[in-house]
Formats: C-alpha cells, structure tokens, sequence
C-alpha cells in the first residue's frame, strides 16, 4: 500500500480508504510487516528520534512542554516503545527455546493456560490485553515450559492484529517442536474498541489456530475444555 507519506492530501478517496482499513481490522499478511532496513540504526538512536517526534506531536498538541511533569514524557515514551513495548520487533530479542529430547515418551495434550497477553493494536496503536492458552502434542521433542510464555511474550511485544498474533505464536511452536500438533487460542479486549470510536467496554475477541491433530473435534473440545471453553 502506498505511504503515507506520498498520498497527495487531495486525493481524498485513498485517505478515507485507509481510514477505514483501520476500523475494519485487517492485516496484511502472517509476517510482521517490517522493512529491510529496520535495524539499520541503533537503539539508541531510534530512541533519539522517537524522542524528538514525539516532542513535536506533544507541543502540536497544545502542551506545555516546559512543565516539570512533560519535559521528560518524550523520552520515556521513546524507550518505552523501544525497549519494553515493541521489543518483539527486534531478531535479538527472540526467545531461543530449549527443547529436550522425549525420552520418557509422553505422547498426550500439554496444555499451557492463561499466558498474559500484552500487545498493541497497529492501526490505533491502543493495548491489546488478554490470554493466550496454547497446547501441543510431544513427538520427539519437549520443550521447556517458560520457553511458551516467552514465545507468546516475543510476538505480543510489536505492533499486531490478534489474527496475526494467533498465527505467528502457532509457527514458531511448529518449527521448535518439529510438529504440526499445535493448538493456540487468544482471548483480548482492545482499547481501540472500548477507548475510542464505538466505546464499548467489556466486549473481547477471540481467535485460534489448530493444525495437525487438533484439527480433529475430540482432540479440539479436549484442548478448548482444559481452560473452560
């Protein structure tokens, strides 16, 4: 899609269409869309830009940014976005999950419940806040249990779609376990939905993957059974 950035501000069928993209929660693929050059420049150094866009957009705002409690507000945002809440962008910070080889031969559901979920809508940029509950069947391999939580924790920390979110969980817990037996299902409230536009507080949205045995009924009602679904 064209950037913003070359959009003629009179073409204003593109702009609404963009617009509404946002309201109508899509995404554009499985893989987080991020440039080739995204890790050009250093951490530090994002934090300086961000830093200083995000001083423009506070003083364009009409705030003070001579106020004891503003004048650092530019900064902490700056490593908050780097550092803590889109930290899943950056290769360096992926988990390395270990996995042990199944030598007591355990071949039934393992299933991890009530993972915190903690992400960031991309197209308002609000909190996504939720649980993920994710199984799989051990074949060869098992894989340490916390290694799950950080799998979930890593794909959360970016800016998403839960669809998105959903699968790229599913993808990565495949290629280390070396199996299609993966179940993942992610229940989230969106501040983009209860903070803004329609403002309806209490509503969530759920989504999920299967693939490999959970494709079938009895082996998906035993997952979905296992944290009250």
């Amino acid at each position: 899609m064209e950037s913003l950035q070359k959009v003629n501000k009179k073409d204003s069928a593109l702009l609404k269409r963009i617009d509404m993209m946002g309201e109508d929660h899509v995404g554009s693929a499985a893989a987080t869309p991020i440039r080739d050059d995204a890790f050009a420049i250093t951490d530090d150094e994002k934090i300086d830009r961000i830093e200083s866009h995000f001083y423009e957009i506070m003083s364009i705002l009409g705030l003070d940014m001579t106020d004891d409690s503003l004048m650092g507000t530019p900064r902490r945002v700056a490593k908050m976005y780097v550092r803590e809440i889109f930290g899943g962008l950056s290769p360096d910070s992926k988990p390395q999950p270990t996995h042990f080889a199944n030598h007591y031969n355990y071949r039934q559901m393992l299933v991890e419940r009530d993972i915190p979920v903690h992400s960031t809508c991309e197209h308002h940029f609000q909190p996504i806040i939720g649980k993920a509950h994710v199984a799989y069947i051990p074949g060869s391999r098992v894989i340490g249990l916390s290694k799950l939580n950080r799998i979930v924790d890593y794909y959360s920390r970016r800016p998403q779609v839960q669809e998105r979110l959903t699968i790229q969980v599913a993808n990565e817990l495949k290629r280390v376990l070396n199996t299609e037996d993966v179940a993942v299902y992610i229940d989230a409230k969106h501040m983009c939905v209860e903070a803004r536009g329609i403002k309806h507080s209490g509503c969530s949205t759920s989504t999920a993957e299967y693939s490999g045995k959970f494709l079938n009924e009895n082996v998906r009602a035993e997952f979905l059974s296992a944290f009250g679904q």
